[in-house]
Parts: C-alpha cells; sequence; structure tokens
C-alpha cells in the first residue's frame, strides 16, 4: 500500500515538474534508477566512486553545483552505510571519532554564522572524510579491493597519459610554463598535480592483494612522475617524497623498496627547496612565495575579524565578505573559518589520524598513512577543503582498513562469527 501512494505520488510529481523543468525530471529519474541499482548490488554505487573520484568537472548549478566525483562519492555513501560489513574495525572507528571532534568544533561557527554556504559546508567536509571512509571500507571489506583500487589506477593513468601529452604539444611549440590540462576535463595544475601524486604512491608500493605485476606497476609510477613533472606542481612532489620517505621508513620489511624510496624522496625535496630558494633570492614580489605570503597575511586579518568562532565556512562566497577568497593554507582556512575553536579540533583530529594509521602494521598501512600525511602536506602549500582531492586519500584508506579486516578475518575465523551475532543482536 505505502509502495502504491509512493509510486502515485511520485507520477503526479514528475507530470507536473515536466512541462516547467524537463531537465530535472530526467535528472530525478537517473538518479532512481541508479539509487535502485545501488540497492539491487550494494557494491555496484561504492565501486563506480573508485574511478569517478577523481573527476572534478562540476555539475549542477544554482549555487549548488558539485564535482562529479563528490556527487558520486555522496550517491556511493548510502548502500555503503546500510549495507557494509559490520562491525567496523577499531581503527576505522577511531577515524571516525577523530572526524566527529573535528565537526563538533565547527559546530559553533555555524550557530555564529548562520548562512546556507556554512550548513552545506559542514555536511560536504564530514562526507569528503568520514562518508569517503566508509565507501572505502564496504569496498575493501566486501572483498572488492583489488577491483576498485585498479579501477582507481586506471582512471589515474588515463588522465596522466592525457596530461604528459598535453604538456609534450606544448613543449614541441616552445612552452615549457606548468600545464593546467584540458583533457579530459579541465584541471588546475595543482590538482592535476595531487591526482597523480596520490596514483604514484600506490604504484610504488604495490601491495601484494593488488595482484600486479612489478612491469606495471614501474611503468604506472614512471607515467605518473611524469605527468607530476609536467604540472610543475611543487605541493604535489613534496607530498610525493614525503609519502615515498613514510613507506620507505614504516615498510621496514621492504628493504629494496625503503633505499628507493629515499633515494628518490630526498632529492625531490631538494630540488624543490631549491626553487623556493630562487624565489626567494630573486625579490620578485609577484612570485608564487611572495604571493602566498600576501595572502597569508590576508587570511590572519580576516581570522582577526572573529577570532574564536570564525567567519564561517565558505565565508568567501557572502556579500558580507567582498573580495575575500579561500586561503590557500589549511591552518590559516580554518583559522579564518572556523575559529581557534575549529582549529583545535582539526588539530586534534590531523595528529590523531598520524597516529592511528602508525600502528596500523604492514605495507597497507604505510600506503594509508602516506596518503593522509600526502594530503596534510599539500594542505600546507594549496587549498585543503575541496572534493575531490581531499576525499582521495579517506576513500583509498577505507578501502585498506577492509582489506586488513577482510585478511583478519579469514586468518581467524573466529572473528566472523562474533561479528554475525553482533549483528543480529
Amino acid at each position: 500500500m505505502v509502495l502504491t501512494l509512493a509510486a502515485v505520488g511520485l507520477s503526479l510529481l514528475v507530470g507536473y515538474v515536466l512541462p516547467q523543468r524537463p531537465m530535472v525530471v530526467v535528472g530525478g529519474v537517473a538518479l532512481i534508477l541508479v539509487a535502485v541499482a545501488g540497492l539491487a548490488q550494494p557494491l555496484l554505487l561504492p565501486l563506480l566512486a573508485m574511478p569517478f573520484i577523481v573527476v572534478g568537472a562540476r555539475v549542477g548549478g544554482g549555487g549548488l553545483d558539485l564535482p562529479l566525483g563528490t556527487l558520486m562519492l555522496g550517491l556511493a555513501f548510502l548502500p555503503a552505510v546500510v549495507f557494509a560489513a559490520r562491525p567496523f574495525s577499531p581503527t576505522l572507528l577511531r577515524m571516525l571519532w577523530l572526524n566527529a571532534v573535528y565537526q563538533a568544533a565547527t559546530l559553533f561557527t555555524l550557530v555564529a554564522n548562520p548562512f546556507l554556504a556554512n550548513g552545506v559546508d559542514w555536511f560536504h567536509s564530514w562526507m569528503i572524510v568520514s562518508g569517503a571512509l566508509v565507501t572505502g571500507w564496504a569496498v575493501g571489506r566486501g572483498g572488492a579491493a583489488t577491483l576498485g583500487v585498479r579501477l582507481f589506477l586506471g582512471a589515474v593513468v588515463v588522465i596522466a597519459v592525457l596530461g604528459v601529452g598535453q604538456g609534450l604539444m606544448r613543449y614541441a611549440q616552445g612552452n615549457f610554463a606548468a600545464l593546467f590540462p584540458s583533457l579530459p576535463f579541465p584541471m588546475h595544475k595543482n590538482f592535476f598535480g595531487t591526482l597523480v601524486c596520490f596514483g604514484a604512491l600506490i604504484f610504488f608500493a604495490r601491495p601484494s592483494w593488488l595482484r600486479m605485476g612489478k612491469g606495471v606497476a614501474v611503468a604506472g609510477f614512471l607515467i605518473c612522475v611524469a605527468a607530476m613533472g609536467v604540472s610543475q606542481s611543487r605541493q604535489a612532489i613534496v607530498a610525493l617524497a614525503v609519502g615515498l620517505l613514510l613507506i620507505a621508513i614504516k615498510g621496514r620489511g621492504e628493504r629494496r623498496r625503503a633505499w628507493l624510496g629515499a633515494l628518490i624522496g630526498i632529492p625531490a625535496l631538494y630540488f624543490v627547496a631549491t626553487l623556493v630558494r630562487e624565489q626567494i633570492v630573486s625579490g620578485n614580489q609577484h612570485n608564487s612565495f611572495f604571493q602566498r605570503l600576501t595572502w597569508y597575511g590576508d587570511s590572519i586579518d580576516k581570522w582577526r575579524e572573529s577570532p574564536v568562532f570564525g567567519n564561517g565556512l565558505r565565508y568567501w562566497t557572502q556579500p558580507q565578505h567582498p573580495g575575500a577568497f579561500q586561503p590557500p593554507q589549511v591552518f590559516f582556512e580554518v583559522l579564518a573559518t572556523a575559529g581557534i575553536v575549529g582549529l583545535v579540533g582539526f588539530l586534534i583530529m590531523a595528529a590523531g589520524f598520524v597516529v592511528v594509521l602508525w600502528r596500523v602494521p604492514g605495507l597497507t598501512g604505510s600506503i594509508a598513512l602516506a596518503l593522509v600525511v600526502a594530503r596534510l602536506v599539500q594542505g600546507q602549500l594549496d587549498l585543503y577543503w575541496v572534493a575531490p582531492t581531499t576525499a582521495i586519500p579517506f576513500l583509498l584508506t577505507g578501502v585498506f582498513l577492509g582489506v586488513l579486516e577482510r585478511q583478519s578475518v579469514q586468518v581467524h575465523p573466529e572473528r566472523a562469527r562474533v561479528a554475525v551475532g553482533a549483528e543480529r543482536r
């Protein structure tokens, strides 16, 4: 009876809206079909989120446009949170609670600054951390980690190859500037560099459960590094170096890989340090180093307007803050948006993530740590609270934690029986 009434109501709504906004109806029907498919096969949408998470092209309008990757993550979250295997692992639960601390700290700025974009971005921040972790967990714990990560890496390689091709065409014309790719969709150089950085770290680590040959992994790593080179994204290069060093330090059982990580990571850090030193010595007030100093000063000035609770998430979109911009550094951004209270919450969350993931054993745990820390490093030099680049490391970390839990249950079958009993209760 309820389903019949719902169907009748939906039909009347479609009949009313269709003549006025046909594209809204088409989009709504498409979402319903996707949702039905997700309920029929719970892993379908989380798996689709793995390659689509890299798509930064925006869809929608009216101020509510989102990157396609974020939209796909939102669609995948519902079947993931409903159907994912329980109980969550202790590590995943700790990360979810740490994110809850940050979300609670930023609730104060919602009350102090009541505007729509503030609330929307609060939920968005939760989705690209906790939502991504749960969605990734569903893929890894559900036994689809190999396929899911391969889909992600395949999407990254396609973007990297297209980027390298565009870069080589520009070089042939004598243009050696940083690349802002236009294919397969327009990208900022730092988004592009960050994306291929994540791919390079996974190719370099090549966990055994990924079932990837050494030749394929080496080729994928070199393609991603080449793409990072044409992007000339310094934060991506620094993040890759830090990630490689973390894998080298923490993955103690992989001596050859550890030495290789150190040999690649240390020169990369030196290269970026040399570039920055040259910018400082040049005295050019318009280069990226001095421009960032100006932006940081402006961000501090904005924070001083509301030091305790901040000016609200995405305050730069509001008419009462003319000329404002999103601070290109994570600590300054959190200060300006959520004040001292928000910054304390963020520091607890970020430090907690590092401590929790450091305790995760093996190469898989090392990759998760490297990805999350790499994103934090990038956030010191560029925008942090943006999707999908912030969602990607947490989506992948969720996959890795699901893999480790699945392997643990296979080794200790009694844990699976305990989990089933807990679900029934």
